[in-house]
This record gives C-alpha cells, structure tokens and sequence, in this order.
C-alpha cells in the first residue's frame, strides 16, 4: 500500500525531512528536504487525490533523484485518500471526509463548473476554504517555506497547467512542456486549487502537471507511465529564471 510505503520511506531517510501536519484519520504528510539549504526554494506535491496515489512513487523518485537546487518534497498530501483509493474505493479523489482537497484552497472557492456541497468521492469543496486539516497544513507550510514556485503532479492527460484568472508565468510552462512532451493549456470552470491560490494569493509561479496518457484507466499503477514527468524538477530548476 502507498502509504506504508512512503511511511516506511520517510522512516529511512537520513536528510532533512518533518511532518507538515495530519490527516483527518490522523496520519502524517511527510516532506522531504533535496537539494541545497541555501538560496531559494520550491515545493512540489504529490498525490492531492486519492485515486492519483502513483504519483507519489514519482515524489519518491525525485527524492531518490535529487535537484541541486533546493526545495521541499510532499509526496502523499492525502494519505487517507490513497488508503481508501488502495483499499476500498480505486476511483476516490478525496480525503476521509469525502471533500477534494483541491477545491478546498482559498482562491474562488466554491465556483468550480463542477463544485459541489455533497459529500463523496470528488468534487465536493467541504465548508470553508481550508476546512480540511490536509489542505490548511499545506498552506500553512507554503506559507512557512516562501517557495519561489510550486509544482504540483497529477494524473492524467499529458498537460500542463500554469495560469490562474489571468496570472501565471507562461516561460516555466514552456520549459516543462519541453521535457515532458506535453501540451500547455489554460482550464477554465476550475478554482480552489492549490495552483490557483499559489499564484492568485502569493504571486508565485504555480504548475499543475497532468502526468500519463489520458487512454490509461484510474488509478495507475505503473510508475514507468510517469516516466516524462521525472525530470521536470531538475530541467526546470536548472534552466528557470526570474
């Protein structure tokens, strides 16, 4: 299971590394220091959804894999999503609660196309921005590290998203686009992601990466679909410049 994997792998890692906060079941979201203590840094997530758990094999392969540069891992954000995605329910996106953790930020929220009140395995944007312990911990620990920009790794359709209500910085876009292959695009009828409240409510670049081929079925398995998606951290941090 994902989880005591990446339990088990936190457990073992010698460098920098804390618990950002807990989940509504009480379990731990792990992060991991890679790279430099010096100079600016970023964050990438893994795994907001549930059912999207295989990326957090790809946080653990950019761990593994590490950037010179400095920045802050977070490979499992919705342990309990991925326990129930692993265990009960394969297609659930969303955490104990039954809210989408990505909906859940404060950055237009609740004015999703898709946005919904009720309860269950996706899209419900829970009671308030931050409602949920998962998503107030992230930005509690954004806010604490200051990234110079976010990443954020999801499941599927070879995309990449960077904009946000007019806002975004398309240049890191195009450098991941060119490592990965894939298409950048705007989406609209979205809000309350955490994307969308790095870049509305810090002013940092933020990218949603979309990692598989859309024709593959939640949830994923494989790593190796994720393939394209292993260097992005290094390309980009390597070649971005603000």
């Amino acid at each position: 299971m994902i989880y005591k994997k990446v339990s088990s792998f936190y457990k073992s890692y010698k460098l920098r590394k804390c618990v950002i906060g807990y989940s509504f079941a009480g379990r731990p979201i792990f992060a991991f220091h890679v790279g430099s203590d010096l100079g600016r840094q970023y964050i990438s997530t893994y795994a907001i959804h549930g059912r999207e758990w295989v990326t957090a094999l790809l946080g653990i392969y950019h761990i593994k894999h590490p950037t010179a540069a400095g920045g802050w891992i977070i490979p499992l954000v919705n342990p309990d999503g991925a326990v129930i995605s692993n265990t009960a329910y394969p297609m659930w996106k969303a955490n104990a609660r039954g809210v989408d953790l990505n909906v859940n930020f404060d950055a237009l929220w609740g004015t999703g196309r898709l946005n919904t009140t009720v309860r269950g395995a996706e899209n419900c944007i829970g009671d308030a921005p931050f409602s949920e312990s998962e998503s107030s911990a992230l930005a509690a620990f954004t806010k604490k590290i200051k990234p110079y920009v976010t990443f954020s790794f999801h499941t599927k359709g070879e995309e990449v998203y960077w904009e946000f209500e007019g806002k975004g910085d398309y240049k890191g876009a195009r450098l991941i686009a060119a490592v990965t292959g894939y298409k950048i695009k705007k989406i609209t009828g979205s809000a309350g992601g955490y994307k969308d409240w790095c870049i509305q409510q810090l002013g940092i670049p933020a990218y949603t990466i979309e990692c598989a081929p859309d024709r593959l079925s939640h949830p994923i398995k494989k790593l190796r679909a994720l393939s394209p998606c292993y260097n992005v951290l290094k390309f980009f941090t390597e070649h971005y410049e603000k």
